[in-house]
């Protein structure tokens, strides 16, 4: 299967940082400034603001690494390495002129995914240090560790870090020619997707797909197949997808996470997620994949 770059993964020439280097002091930075999970553009084209600092007061700032220039050929104003940095502004703020606020999801269809995938990192870090301001277990006043990124409480020592929730994705094949697929209530109506959820504590990915495909459909499955993961940023998950093969049982889709569930037909598929998913990349490889060894077999 082919796969290409995935929506919100880092940028190859982008190496993460805690602190700035010493050769890009006093250069102009690529500021991502977050208001909510908003991130500042220009009005013009979808550009974040190239400067030697921040065009707003900040609520807080963090440094997120260098950015290669190489990683965008396409904006032009990034014509060489780059500092990295993720700002918060009050809720309030108004954008200053020649600027507007966009929430991240349309911003993958108009903006270079490079700059997507680095707005991405820094509305998730800009949400997590705006949650552990305070201790979880003593609810003493936290600081910055010297050493990595994370919030540590001088009181009770507890330290907490970005907070990543690993969810599992599946796609079950009925060779030779169908997938399982299923609906969510909260799915725009009409849509089906791959199956999800998250993994839960002592539990290895293997164990989650096994787990969940059997709690919301009610069917067994083997023969899993790692197929690629990605950071989703709403909030703060990551996606690790599978595809696998139908062993047993008839369909019952437990009516809560899960409305419905079918067998649909590589040449009958319903309407499927948007290409800024690794559920439409799944769905898309593996069907593919399945044509091409059907027409293998009848050839």
């Amino acid at each position: 299967m082919t796969l290409g770059a995935m929506p919100f993964a880092a940028p190859v020439s982008y190496a993460p940082g805690i602190s700035p280097p010493a050769a890009l002091a006093g250069r102009e930075a690529l500021w991502f400034l977050v208001r909510g999970t908003q991130i500042l553009v220009s009005q013009t084209a979808t550009e974040v603001p190239l400067l030697p600092q921040p065009p707003l007061p900040l609520l807080r700032e963090h440094y997120l690494g260098t950015l290669g220039a190489s990683a965008v050929p396409a904006v032009p104003s990034v014509a060489a390495d780059r500092a990295v940095f993720a700002g918060e502004v009050a809720a309030q703020c108004d954008a200053p002129t020649g600027w507007r606020w966009s929430d991240l999801r349309p911003l993958f269809s108009t903006a270079n995914e490079s700059l997507v995938a680095l707005a991405g990192r820094a509305v998730q870090i800009i949400d997590w240090d705006r949650s552990h301001q305070y201790c979880g277990r003593c609810g003493g006043p936290t600081r910055h560790s010297a050493g990595d990124r994370s919030r540590e409480c001088p009181a009770c020592g507890l330290s907490a870090y970005p907070r990543l929730a690993p969810v599992m994705m599946a796609l079950v094949r009925r060779p030779p020619d169908r997938i399982l697929l299923a609906r969510s209530p909260r799915f725009p109506a009409g849509m089906y997707s791959a199956l999800a959820g998250f993994v839960e504590a002592g539990e290895t990915l293997e164990q989650c797909v096994h787990r969940e495909i059997a709690e919301e459909v009610g069917i067994t499955v083997r023969n899993l197949r790692y197929f690629a993961s990605q950071p989703w940023p709403f909030p703060h998950s990551l996606m690790i997808a599978f595809i696998c093969d139908y062993d047993g049982g008839e369909l019952n889709p437990d009516r809560v996470e899960i409305e419905a569930a079918e067998w649909f037909r590589l040449d009958a598929l319903p309407a499927l997620p948007t290409r800024i998913s690794i559920a439409r990349r799944l769905i898309d490889a593996t069907v593919a994949d399945m044509r091409a060894r059907g027409r293998e077999s009848t050839g």
